[in-house]
């Protein structure tokens, strides 16, 4: 944890506290899950679950997921309930809590240009190493040794990066991979429509861990906390750093005791009224 951190989630948690709601958003993977080479098996690190879903049910957070993946694939691995909101593709897709789905559109040229994305691959024989989403394609190489990761990699840009300089597609390294997607929204944009559907003093946190959440940091500076999550610090938009697991799991947990504050203390209220 940066020696800046103590101080400003403190401020933060304070703030939680008082508050009638606040707003916390968090990345899937990398941030509350540890990275697989099966993404199917990218289960939530231990305790996080369990703290998300009583941060839920107090009543006192709006709890919302950002995530690269499709929404649908994050209901089963985080397993909590009630169901929380859910984002998904980089803010292409929105998954409401009461399974309302609602997918923004692409234009023709995108599609025409995700198509160019997907035969290079083709071309290259590296499908079989690609995850095709709406809206985007990646290609993953964590787990393979350093030598040929760096030739996948070449592979993969020798032809992505000359249809990015040519279309408005993005080109986004992540830890293990790269995608190329389109331009029609990011994380970025989801963060500001959820917090336009808040009061603007609303207490604020959003916690991501690679390129993709810069946007989304970009989006919350000045009217919440950026938190980059990562085992080691990078240069990030981002204004505090956490290390995963125990300090993201300590993050969380004394959110949720900031909100079992704030509950305890309109009980007490409600009591002396009635006293």
């Amino acid at each position: 944890m940066n020696p800046d951190a103590k101080p400003q989630i403190g401020s933060l948690l304070s703030a939680v506290a008082r508050a009638p709601q606040s707003l916390l958003m968090l990345d899937y993977d990398g941030t509350l899950a540890p990275f697989r080479e099966d993404p199917e098996q990218a289960f939530p690190y231990p305790g996080i679950s369990p703290v998300l879903q009583e941060i839920v049910r107090t009543g006192k957070t709006r709890v919302v997921i950002i995530s690269g993946r499709d929404a649908n694939e994050v209901f089963p691995l985080l397993d909590i309930e009630p169901h929380t909101e859910v984002w998904g593709l980089h803010g292409l897709q929105r998954l409401r809590p009461d399974g309302t789905v609602e997918l923004s559109p692409l234009s023709e040229p995108t599609v025409e240009a995700l198509a160019a994305a997907d035969n290079w691959l083709r071309y290259q024989h590296l499908e079989h190493a690609a995850e095709f989403k709406t809206g985007s394609v990646a290609i993953h190489w964590r787990g393979l040794g350093e030598c040929e990761a760096e030739a996948v990699r070449g592979r993969v840009l020798l032809g992505w990066a000359h249809i990015a300089n040519y279309t408005r597609l993005n080109l986004l390294e992540f830890d293990g991979g790269v995608e190329i997607r389109a331009p029609e929204a990011d994380k970025g944009d989801a963060v500001r429509t959820i917090m336009g559907e808040m009061k603007p003093d609303t207490p604020t946190a959003y916690l991501g861990d690679d390129n993709t959440d810069e946007h989304a940091f970009q989006a919350v500076n000045g009217r919440g906390l950026s938190v980059l999550v990562r085992p080691g610090w990078r240069p990030t938009a981002a204004k505090l750093w956490l290390s995963p697991p125990d300090e993201v799991l300590d993050f969380l947990t004394r959110w949720l005791n900031a909100c079992l504050e704030q509950n305890a203390s309109a009980i007490e209220k409600k009591a002396a009224m009635n006293a």
